[in-house]
């Protein structure tokens, strides 16, 4: 088995999705420009990765995409299986005397990438220096001023301000 182009980039997206998480969903055109890729190529491998539960989907203004359950329980190999089709290598036509060969290659490297969590991915770029994105607190609304009410000690009338000149 070998990691194909798409594999490598869908662990790089997801990656780069869970570094910016904590902030709030994140949009994929912000991926693609971060890691160079066309947004429709983008676009095809987190539609098989939310089919497969490994990310999930919000719309509207502020909406973009998270992921389908906590880093640390995605797999690469859950990674590799939603966007590549294992069994494509193995297809060949006519017999391989090879094929049982390359069958425990595969599941080999399967199971070597079911060890490696997308967690551990990302705590590696942290320990490299990348930066988890937080979100920012909601500013809060400023309190109330406190109105005090006046004690007025002048007349609040003529006839209390005349009255005032006969004291």
């Amino acid at each position: 088995m070998r990691m194909s182009t798409k594999g490598r980039y869908a662990v790089n997206a997801l990656i780069d999705l869970a570094l910016r998480e904590p902030a709030g969903p994140v949009a994929l055109a912000s991926i693609a420009q971060r890691q160079r890729v066309s947004l429709s190529y983008l676009e095809q491998l987190f539609s098989a990765l939310r089919r497969d539960g490994v990310v999930e989907s919000t719309r509207g203004p502020g909406g973009g995409y998270t992921l389908g359950r906590p880093a640390a329980q995605i797999s690469i190999a859950d990674v590799v299986r939603a966007v590549d089709d294992p069994t494509h290598d193995l297809a060949q036509e006519g017999p391989d005397p090879s094929a049982a060969l390359w069958r425990r290659m595969n599941a080999v490297m399967l199971e070597h990438m079911g060890g490696i969590s997308l967690a551990s991915l990302v705590q590696e770029q942290v320990e490299q220096g990348a930066v988890l994105a937080t979100r920012t607190p909601a500013t809060a609304p400023l309190p109330r001023p406190v109105v005090k009410k006046l004690r007025l000690t002048v007349p609040n009338s003529v006839f209390a301000f005349g009255r005032s000149f006969a004291r």
